[in-house]
Order: C-alpha cells, then sequence, then structure tokens
C-alpha cells in the first residue's frame, strides 16, 4: 500500500509555478514545474487550467488521484474575495478535499521561518510585505502598485531610472549616469534613441526589468541620483516592515524579517545594508535575513500547518527542499 498523500504545495507566481505531493510521514512523493499563473490577464478558468498541467504530472509521478488538503499560495491573490475566488475554482478540480489559498508572498515568508511567526518583504517585479502569528492573526498590504500607495519593485526601479535618465539628458532634470548606462545596455548612444525604441517596441516592454541591474552598478560607482533611488527603496523595505511587525504587536520582541525576491535575493551591498541599518532604528529587535529556499516549500509548511502536522514531519520537508 502506498504512502498517504496528506498535502498538495502549490506556489504560483507570475512566471512559473511549482508543486509538491507530500506524504503524512513528510516524504515528497513527487514535484513538478509549470508556466506562470496570471489569472488578471487570461481570466481565472484559464490560469487554474495551467496549474492543472504541472498538478497532473506530479499526481501522476506520485501515484494518487488528490490529497487531505491543497495549500495553494498564488500570485494575484491579493484581497479576501480574490483568494475565495481562487478557492472556489481550485476546490472544484477536486484535487483535495480541502482547499486554502493565501498570496503567494506567504510561501516565502514561510519557507524562511521554522514557525508561522514573522515578517517578509518580497522585492521582485514589484514590492510587498505579509506577517503572521501562531495565533492565525497576519497583516498585508494589497500591493496593486501605485494605487495601493506602492513605490519599489523591479519595474518600479527601471521606470524610476528611466524617468531621471531622460531628464538628465534633455536638461530637465540633474545630471546622472543613467543617461549613459541605461542606453548603454541595450547598445543604444543617447537615451532618446532608448526612448524612441522603447516607444516603437524596437526594445521589448518585458526586457525593462534588464535595466534594474543596471541602476544598482551606477548606484555602485557613485552615481548620486542612482544612489538616492537605492536608498530610498531600502526606506520603503523597512517601512513596511515596520508596519507589519507593529500591526501584529512583534516590534518589541525579537521576529525574523525575511527578505525575498530577485531584487533583494541578488543582496546588493548598499540596498541590504542600508535595510540593516534603518532596521536597527526603527525596529530594532528586527533580525533580518535573506531567504534562498525554494517558497513551495512556505506552500508546503503552510499546508502542514493547517492539518496539524508535526515537528518531525515539517523538519522533513525542510530538509528535502534545503538539502
Amino acid at each position: 500500500m502506498g504512502m498517504i498523500a496528506r498535502v498538495l504545495a502549490v506556489d504560483a507566481g507570475n512566471s512559473k509555478t511549482d508543486v509538491a505531493v507530500v506524504a503524512a510521514d513528510g516524504t515528497i512523493l513527487a514535484t513538478a514545474r509549470g508556466g506562470g499563473f496570471r489569472p488578471p490577464v487570461v481570466g481565472v478558468e484559464t490560469a487554474v487550467d495551467a496549474l492543472a498541467d504541472a498538478v497532473g504530472r506530479a499526481f501522476a509521478a506520485a501515484g494518487v488521484a488528490s490529497v487531505d488538503h491543497v495549500s495553494a499560495c498564488l500570485a494575484n491573490a491579493d484581497f479576501p474575495v480574490e483568494e475565495e475566488q481562487l478557492a472556489a475554482a481550485l476546490h472544484a478540480r477536486a484535487w483535495g478535499t480541502s482547499v486554502e489559498v493565501r498570496n503567494d508572498t506567504f510561501a516565502i515568508l514561510r519557507a524562511g521561518i521554522t514557525e508561522p511567526r514573522g515578517v517578509a518583504v518580497v522585492c521582485g517585479a514589484g514590492i510587498n510585505c505579509v506577517g503572521m502569528r501562531p495565533d492565525g492573526r497576519t497583516a498585508r498590504f494589497p500591493a496593486l502598485g501605485r494605487i495601493s500607495g506602492d513605490w519599489g519593485g523591479g519595474w518600479g526601479l527601471a521606470e524610476e531610472a528611466l524617468w531621471h535618465a531622460a531628464r538628465a539628458e534633455d536638461g530637465r532634470g540633474e545630471e546622472t549616469a543613467l543617461a549613459r548606462t541605461l542606453p548603454a545596455h541595450f547598445g543604444y548612444a543617447s537615451m532618446l534613441a532608448l526612448v524612441e525604441a522603447l516607444h516603437l517596441e524596437q526594445v521589448e516592454p518585458v526586457r525593462r526589468h534588464e535595466l534594474t541591474p543596471v541602476l544598482f552598478a551606477t548606484a555602485a560607482d557613485g552615481d548620486r541620483i542612482a544612489r538616492a533611488l537605492v536608498d530610498r527603496l531600502a526606506d520603503e523595505v523597512v517601512t513596511m516592515a515596520t508596519v507589519a511587525l507593529t500591526r501584529l504587536d512583534l516590534l518589541a520582541e525579537e521576529t525574523p524579517v525575511l527578505l525575498g525576491g530577485g531584487v533583494l535575493a541578488a543582496q546588493h551591498p548598499r540596498l541590504n545594508d542600508g535595510i540593516r541599518d534603518l532596521l536597527a532604528v526603527r525596529a530594532p529587535k528586527a533580525v533580518a535575513r535573506v531567504v534562498t529556499a525554494s517558497p513551495v516549500l512556505g506552500a508546503a509548511l503552510l499546508g502542514l500547518d493547517r492539518v496539524g502536522a508535526q515537528r518531525e514531519v515539517h523538519e522533513r520537508v525542510r530538509a528535502h527542499f534545503e538539502g
């Protein structure tokens, strides 16, 4: 008789999806990877269809047809109503007896902590922050861009860098090396040429994210404008973390603050040092560290939390993904 499939863990971001089937004793029966999860672009059902491919492959490899519980951490689940809508869509697929949907930022948080207690700030294409306590209390932000008060993220940083560089070149703004380094990245001699290429989509819009590392390199070379943008991001990360800690009554307790996503995981010295320096002033009990574990680990641990699995089961799952 085969092992009982206890949890289906799903971590679905905008660019890729990872799933894992976890047995009752913490054994990872199977994993699979799929494409991005973008319900605002393709619709909920089509997005869930994309998940179904990876889930189907994982179930086939594990030799199961369903699990006890589905723990799904999904991009674009920003409001409770969206979580409920997505949970209903997943429940309709009959992958598990119960289903819980959370924003994918919670997967990064849970992957970096040994118990459900802490705060995570994620800076990838966008920026987001969540926090949780063992009693079930959470703190979160909508993270919908400027309309919800956000600033930062790789896409936002690239836009800011382009704005300053364009104004520097045509005389409206302060001089900055970004006016040279940004167009040079794409092989252009001027910002005017790069702006034209972006406007006419001779450079694909999706490639704008490539400019974020250029911004950090320019800041490392001492450019004042670039350094100011990096410093502003550090301030924004710490502001979000401090607000989350305050909401959860954790500001006065030693609490992990996890840093995740491509921009923070790159560990740019000025950015990460700035975050730690600001935390030391605003949240001196916070312990900042970068999360390197796969987010699907966090989705699995959240599922095991929900079904009441023992500590040794959690440890076996963590050892699989971290070992």
